[in-house]
């Protein structure tokens, strides 16, 4: 496969059907290219606002839509968000990510709140890393100022059957946030689920292309997570 180069139908079903333990050789393969092998990032996530989420998504337990056993809880403290953040510090984790259970950011009280959060535990000297959902062009700089370091947003599965994983929201919703973050110059977290029963159609549909945000001399980077099919 030319990484250069958009991937053919073909490429991706192949890389799609091979063995898990090829596939995390070929990452390890990959990562030993540009990293050292004997060391690894610690990064610690904390749960800032859980349950209740208004989108479907049809594979998260946060959302409102389903009735999954989750305690809902309310947007976290300041001093609850640094206790946690110091003993992440003191443990050795250089990255610190906050999530919160939201559709979308909304400025008001919350948000100056998660400000304070990010600039907390950016105090720390860790890497701060956020998930909250869309956000628009002013919100991702204020992030930015206030020391964000990457933004966590992914894109779950391909344009064309992502009406079959969530209807809350659209798939070109998703682009225009990671466009807005990318471009207030924070670091794009951008993965997928693999194995939610994508596979005939991507047998089908035209040649997958990797989609780019335009950030300068950056685009996002994507992960994909296989999920054992149940």
């Amino acid at each position: 496969m030319n990484l250069n180069a958009p991937a053919t139908r073909e490429e991706i079903v192949a890389l799609y059907q091979n063995p898990i333990l090829d596939l995390v050789y070929r990452a390890a393969t990959v990562h030993r290219v540009h990293h050292d092998p004997r060391q690894v990032q610690v990064c610690t996530l904390l749960s800032i606002k859980t349950g209740g989420c208004p989108e479907n998504c049809s594979y998260c337990s946060q959302s409102a839509h389903f009735d999954t056993g989750l305690e809902r809880q309310d947007l976290l403290s300041l001093d609850a968000v640094r206790e946690a953040a110091e003993r992440a510090a003191a443990a050795g984790s250089t990255r610190f990510c906050m999530g919160a259970a939201w559709r979308q950011v909304r400025d008001g009280v919350e948000f100056d709140r998660v400000l304070d959060m990010v600039r907390t535990v950016a105090a720390t000297g860790m890497e701060v890393c956020c998930t909250l959902g869309m956000l628009n062009a002013d919100q991702a700089q204020r992030l930015r100022e206030a020391g964000l370091h990457a933004y966590n947003h992914n894109l779950d599965t391909g344009e064309d059957y992502y009406p079959e994983i969530v209807s809350t929201r659209t798939y070109r919703d998703r682009l225009e946030t990671l466009g807005h973050v990318g471009r207030a110059g924070i670091s794009v977290c951008c993965g997928g689920i693999l194995g939610m029963g994508e596979i005939p159609h991507l047998k089908r549909s035209p040649p997958v292309r990797v989609q780019r945000v335009e950030q300068g001399a950056r685009a996002p980077r994507q992960a994909a997570m296989r999920k054992e099919e149940q």
